[in-house]
């Protein structure tokens, strides 16, 4: 996606994607931030096959919009996601093996886990990127982080000049910055993985393999997520054999 689609404070021209990538490194807390323009709302609508109607149309209230730290995230049309990929308690029996709090990253199933008593989890849908499949094993929550900043990879930069003004001070929290409304940064004995969990605006890409991120969810999720699991937990990355499709 062509950095031209977003524009200065957030806004994105109606029916442009979002440049969705991993951040290099961490970030600042924000408030105040003025309520979302009709034009964001265009970067929550989707493919225009998934959007006949309302957009703001909400079945789940687990989904419905919400004012957080200043940012209007509008709602999320959960009626338009597989129900499977949609915030639920279940039966996780082999999760039994983990501490309660700890989270599993199912990758090719395209789940994330919070393990809890008696072999039950809270599920999450995610949505992979290419970055999502580099790395696997035990790692921990060094820091979580609200609004985050995105600072793109230096190998990005390189191949997309247009990100060079990102190189130094990053770019802006908001609610088209690819990072979302709450950032995990994940670590493995004290070094940086370059693993991130994430949000993203971009619901219908829940349950897909995209071109580029780590794990991103909808930021309804991640804001769940980050409430309910503390810094420093234990985080069980799986993968599988898949590989992103040739583009």
């Amino acid at each position: 996606m062509n950095i031209d689609h977003l524009i200065k404070a957030g806004i994105v021209l109606a029916g442009a994607g979002l440049l969705q990538a991993c951040s290099t490194g961490s970030s600042t807390r924000v408030s105040a931030i003025p309520p979302m323009s009709a034009q964001v709302a265009a970067a929550y609508a989707g493919p225009s096959s998934l959007t006949s109607g309302s957009v703001n149309a909400v079945s789940n209230p687990d989904y419905a919009s919400v004012v957080d730290d200043g940012y209007a995230l509008p709602a999320i049309p959960s009626d338009k996601i597989d129900p499977k990929y949609l915030r639920q308690q279940v039966s996780y029996p082999e999760g039994s093996q983990y501490e309660p709090g700890t989270v599993v990253v199912d990758t090719p199933n395209r789940f994330l886990y919070i393990i809890e008593p008696g072999g039950m989890a809270m599920r999450y849908g995610i949505g992979v990127g290419a970055a999502g499949f580099s790395w696997s094993g035990d790692a921990y929550v060094n820091s979580k982080q609200h609004w985050p900043k995105w600072h793109p990879p230096g190998e990005m930069i390189d191949r997309k000049p247009e990100l060079e003004k990102y190189r130094n001070g990053g770019m802006e929290p908001g609610l088209t910055n690819p990072l979302g409304a709450r950032a995990l940064y994940l670590f493995q004995g004290g070094r940086d993985t370059l693993f991130r969990i994430h949000g993203t605006p971009e619901w219908w890409t829940i349950g897909t393999a995209a071109s580029s991120g780590c794990i991103r969810m909808m930021n309804q999720d991640v804001i769940d997520v980050y409430e309910r699991v503390p810094r420093n937990a234990k985080v069980i990355v799986k993968q599988g054999q898949e590989r992103l499709a040739q583009r």
